[in-house]
């Protein structure tokens, strides 16, 4: 029996997983959530196997310290030995969402348009481990530009660079920590192909990505 969450702020969006999924003989709703801090404390009292995460909620109970399904799939990942797998279930499919979601550990990315049968393949498959994709998600995968994508964080640290802000400040305004910022940083300028915060910020408007 596989165990299931579903973390998604809509209750009708949740209702209608449960109503797919319940028909299964070998899967059970476990648990409801409603945001992305509520995700990561279902995971961590246990009992799951499988969180139906989605990418996108409104602020969080803590003030959006965790606003983002990568967020709180990377925060799972990072607080527990033995985390349930994840898999988006959304309705973005830009390159920098799939990539920071996929980046953040999830298994799979499913679009919520997908038909049940295409859902309920995905759960399965993603409660195993294994890659589970939308087709379009696939593809974009397979097509896009490895250096110029950037993650969801990545982009807000770099819009906060574009504003004159220091590391400290943008670690203040985001919640990180001044080596975390440094981090992202070092990703960036190596997904752009610059050296400098400066460049980074041209680079990035000249893709549009600002």
């Amino acid at each position: 029996m596989i165990r299931i969450l579903l973390a998604d702020d809509h209750e009708i969006v949740r209702l209608g997983l449960r109503a797919v999924l319940e028909g299964e003989p070998d899967l059970k709703v476990v648990g409801e959530v409603s945001s992305a801090e509520a995700a990561v404390a279902a995971a961590q009292a246990g009992g799951v196997d499988l969180i139906l995460m989605d990418l996108r909620f409104g602020a969080g109970d803590a003030g959006r310290v965790v606003a983002t399904g990568a967020d709180a799939t990377a925060e799972i990942r990072a607080t527990m030995a033995e985390p349930p797998q994840v898999l988006m279930v959304t309705n973005y499919d830009t390159d920098a969402d799939i990539l920071g979601a996929i980046e953040a550990g999830a298994v799979g990315y499913l679009l919520k348009d997908a038909p049940p049968v295409e859902l309920v393949a995905a759960v399965r498959s993603a409660a195993e481990g294994n890659s589970a994709m939308s087709e379009v998600v696939a593809n974009k995968l397979l097509t896009r530009s490895p250096r110029s994508a950037l993650t969801p964080r990545e982009l807000q640290v770099l819009t906060q660079v574009a504003t004159g802000k220091s590391n400290r400040d943008i670690g203040k305004d985001l919640l990180l920590s001044e080596a975390t910022v440094k981090s992202h940083l070092v990703h960036i300028y190596d997904k752009l192909g610059v050296r400098s915060r400066t460049s980074a910020v041209a680079a990035a408007r000249e893709q549009g990505l600002l």
